[in-house]
């Protein structure tokens, strides 16, 4: 995902400028260490449900105050440093927009994205 592109994608949506207040950008990349030891990682194999990623946004861009929700995952091996993860939120005030932002991160990590590490020999 091209992230300004996609920034200017939607602030050309009709109603955006009445609509939105703020939008919040995740750019998850593949650490060179896992999460649950430290160990060094040489790549990790993403596995994104597009299904579950959409029937998540459509939920959540229900919620109050939100105009649009836009996510895009990698797909495949990846090796430390590349992107993996996209989410960008837009909606009126912070209070609304966070809470979903923190929200949808979480749900979309745990319930549509499956990832595999490759441990360093």
């Amino acid at each position: 995902m091209d992230i300004n592109k996609t920034l200017q994608e939607l602030k050309a949506r009709p109603g955006f400028a009445d609509h939105v207040g703020m939008m919040l950008v995740h750019n998850g990349v593949v650490r060179g260490w896992s999460r649950n030891d430290q160990a060094p990682v040489s790549a990790v194999h993403i596995t994104p449900d597009r299904e579950k990623m959409a029937a998540i946004v459509h939920e959540m861009e229900q919620r109050p105050g939100i105009f649009a929700i836009v996510t895009d995952a990698e797909e495949g091996l990846l090796k430390p440093g590349d992107d993996v993860l996209f989410l960008v939120v837009a909606g009126d005030i912070r209070e609304n927009v966070k809470a979903v932002f923190a929200e949808l991160l979480d749900r979309i990590k745990a319930e549509a994205v499956i990832k595999q590490e490759h441990l360093q020999a």
